[in-house]
């Protein structure tokens, strides 16, 4: 049976969680996509699992998150306290898990009561979910079996199920369904849309007690189950291919590259140097001209940025691969633009993509997770797109700590029918101390 939010917030109503405005509000979870500080979930105290309440975040701030990527492992996540919301690291880019408690407290009603939430989320390959475990910790948990084009799901109360409970679905636009277990504790629902779902079951212990100072009468529980269908969401979406398409096509590309020499010179933490450079079409760079580059930490900074500047601006030769590509949330208005997932390759990778410029590349390297922030940018005379300014963060795959910092500052000269570096600034922060490094080219001279 479906039901309005409206009608949803008068059953809970009468069901005695006092005030309008906190009637429909959980406890959810939210494992998000690999992005610009790696992978996170996060928790939200309202009706679904999208934006959370603030007046509510101080209530729920002591919540535990327990992480499952292997099936029995839990591995307790650390929780940070935000505007509106809880947040932790995820250190894992497997299919995943995630469960939480929190005991909010006493409440006074006609019959005062004791409240629990037991929020989860899960993500991923819909085989691997299926292996996950329950939680021996968590007293009421939702357990999922994914389908095609459904989801079944089972009702614990300490490992057993629970027969004839109710089940209340949370659809995208906030419809809700009722659907009631069977013997065996399950109830199956049926998905016919993407988007973000959720589900919540209540239970109530007919228990009493006393919490910090306060009796209450019995304790009532609620388990969420939070998840984005459908679950795997490695299939392709031709909008989100086209939108990476346009975006490469918008790059200034150095068509028919040949080469070239250049007089550059070199500034690396406080000292300076001199010499010719050459460069090849396939990024090879050498220090064999007059005078010589005699620096040897020089020529190998200088040999890494010119070979990544060749192959970011030499046209890949073959027959490209189609890219697959979905867009990985329905944020259509985040400031630094669309955010796509990149399925295929050894390491997950997601972009972001705005007026049809890649503004931010995420990329997960094992040990360490990379996002390059482009912060400023300038059109050719072909209007195609070039970097002046951006910033690439390495933050520790496991921690999510910050590594080092690279800010980089790119100028271009109008050599022929190319734009070639005229100049290069590279800052780089760690715990070391700061690096300020930077090459000028003068004089270049194409490859015939």
């Amino acid at each position: 049976m479906k039901r309005s939010v409206f009608t949803l917030l008068i059953g809970l109503l009468s069901w005695g969680f006092g005030a309008v405005s906190a009637q429909a509000h959980f406890l959810f979870i939210q494992v998000g996509p690999h992005a610009e500080a790696g992978r996170n979930v996060e928790v939200f105290f309202s009706e679904r699992a999208t934006a959370g309440d603030p007046l509510f975040v101080a209530k729920v701030a002591h919540t535990e998150l327990w992480l499952q990527d292997e099936p029995g492992k839990f591995v307790p996540l650390t929780v940070n306290r935000g505007t509106d919301r809880l947040r932790a690291y995820l250190p894992s880019e497997r299919s995943v898990s995630v469960v939480g408690r929190c005991e909010y407290g006493v409440l006074k009603r006609e019959k005062p009561f004791l409240l629990r939430y037991y929020p989860k989320a899960v993500s991923g390959k819909p085989d691997e979910v299926a292996k996950l475990l329950r939680h021996e910790a968590i007293p009421l948990e939702i357990m999922p079996t994914l389908a095609k084009d459904s989801i079944t799901l089972t009702v614990l109360r300490d490992g057993k199920p629970l027969a004839n409970t109710v089940l209340t679905t949370i659809d995208s636009d906030l419809t809700n369904e009722e659907l009631i277990t069977d013997a065996g504790g399950r109830a199956t629902w049926r998905l016919t849309e993407s988007g973000q779902f959720a589900v919540y079951v209540k239970h109530v212990v007919p228990q009493a007690g006393a919490k910090a100072g306060e009796n209450y009468d019995e304790i009532r529980e609620f388990a969420t189950l939070a998840f984005d269908w459908p679950l795997d969401n490695s299939r392709v979406d031709a909008d989100a291919v086209a939108m990476f398409e346009r975006a490469i096509a918008a790059r200034a590309a150095w068509d028919n590259f040949k080469g070239f020499t250049a007089q550059t010179s070199v500034y690396l933490d406080g000292r300076r140097s001199e010499g010719v450079v050459a460069v090849k079409p396939d990024g090879e760079v050498s220090f064999d001209g007059k005078p010589v580059l005699e620096d040897e930490a020089a020529r190998e900074w200088v040999r890494d940025q010119l070979h990544s500047l060749v192959i970011h601006r030499v046209p890949s030769s073959g027959i490209r691969s189609k890219s697959v590509l979905s867009f990985a949330d329905k944020d259509a208005e985040h400031p630094l633009g669309r955010l796509l997932n990149f399925h295929g390759g050894r390491f997950a990778s997601t972009y972001r993509i705005r007026e049809d410029e890649i503004v931010v590349a995420n990329r997960s390297l094992g040990r360490e997770n990379m996002s390059l922030q482009m912060f400023e940018s300038e059109r050719n005379a072909e209007n195609k797109v070039l970097p002046r300014a951006y910033q690439v963060q390495y933050r520790d795959a496991q921690t999510g700590a910050i590594i080092r910092v690279e800010t980089f500052r790119n100028r271009w000269q109008r050599v022929g029918k190319l734009d070639l570096p005229e100049s290069l600034a590279q800052t780089v922060s760690a715990a070391g101390g700061v690096s300020v490094r930077s090459l000028k080219l003068q004089s270049l001279k194409l490859a015939e």
